[in-house]
């Protein structure tokens, strides 16, 4: 194998939970090119994965369509890839796979993608066991192509930045996520502003307040809700939020980028899900802790609750303290 290419699009989390699938053909293959075709807007993630050689940008705006994917079509296809592994599953991924021209196009079976259609586009299909986390879905796609490994790898660079920096200086603190890109999985701020006040009482963790573009002001209502106990993080791009979340001794999020990102760095985790199975998509480590609502929730899957209040806010702060406790307690054991 002298060329792989890996589609996987977006977004922030998924990337994450692809990364083990790069590290075991990277392992298997050491000399192949091993290259990545990424949304543009998941670029800079992406550089910080030191086992990629060439990351292929896809341009979601700008030109046509068809212009566009003539393209990229070109470029790709003058590497002359042996195999294409669509890591997505969708309709677009698998188009995109299949014009890289290369000489297997490798995907997933009908019953494991999200966009059953994308079967006509791949020269072999794979089925995999739906019942694991994705992270085994994504590995059982690697071993397709004769790359196996038992236990998952993140390869990321942390870089060092001014804004990482200024909050290591509040060592030791927690970090509070508060934003997810779908509403029903957020945890209210008045509950994480609780929960940061029982962070700075019960274990002496100034808390941190990750936010993102759409964020800004759900971040501020925990940070007024915490009394003091919590402070507003720096704006940060993804370079930076690497750094805060690896300098971090603890991180409480919905099931969301940062959240996997920080699993992945190996910081510990409590993980709050709602209509998101834990089992497939909550943190890898076994000493992480999820507090799932997801059996009781009646929106399973979906991107709105279809409750006037999200079920994941009928997770009380004492459970979630409780669960720090849990985590927090594991990661003194084994220190």
């Amino acid at each position: 194998m002298q060329a792989i290419l890996i589609v996987r699009l977006g977004a922030l989390g998924d990337i994450v939970h692809a990364l083990p699938m790069a590290a075991a053909l990277r392992s298997r293959f050491p000399e192949a090119r091993l290259d990545w075709l990424v949304d543009e807007r998941h670029l800079p993630l992406l550089e910080l994965v030191p086992i990629v050689d060439q990351r292929v940008v896809w341009r979601s705006r700008g030109p046509s369509l068809r212009r566009r994917l003539s393209e990229l079509s070109r470029g790709l296809r003058a590497t002359r890839y042996d195999a294409t592994l669509d890591a997505q599953g969708l309709i677009k991924s698998a188009v995109l796979a299949r014009a890289s021209g290369a000489a297997r196009v490798i995907g997933f079976a009908s019953n494991a993608l999200r966009e059953p259609l994308a079967r006509l586009f791949y020269s072999e299909s794979y089925q995999v066991d739906l019942s694991g986390h994705v992270i085994r879905k994504n590995l059982a796609l690697a071993a397709a192509v004769g790359a196996s490994s038992p236990d998952p790898e993140f390869p990321l660079t942390v870089p060092d930045t001014p804004e990482a920096a200024l909050v290591r200086e509040q060592a030791p603190y927690a970090v509070l996520n508060p934003g997810a890109a779908w509403p029903n999985k957020r945890w209210a701020p008045g509950r994480f502003g609780e929960l940061a006040r029982m962070l700075a009482a019960r274990h002496d963790l100034r808390s941190v307040v990750t936010w993102g573009p759409d964020d800004h002001e759900r971040a501020n209502a925990v940070v007024d809700a915490a009394g003091g106990d919590a402070v507003l993080a720096p704006p940060t791009d993804i370079r930076a939020l690497v750094g805060v979340l690896q300098g971090a001794r603890l991180v409480v999020s919905g099931d969301t980028g940062p959240m996997h990102l920080a699993a992945a760095l190996g910081t510990p985790v409590v993980a709050l899900h709602g209509p998101t199975d834990p089992g497939r998509n909550g943190p890898w480590s076994a000493t992480d802790v999820a507090v799932s609502h997801h059996d009781a929730c009646r929106c399973q899957n979906r991107r709105r609750c279809r409750q006037a209040v999200p079920c994941l806010d009928d997770v009380p702060t004492g459970r979630v303290a409780e669960a720090v406790a849990t985590r927090l307690g594991a990661e003194e054991a084994g220190s």
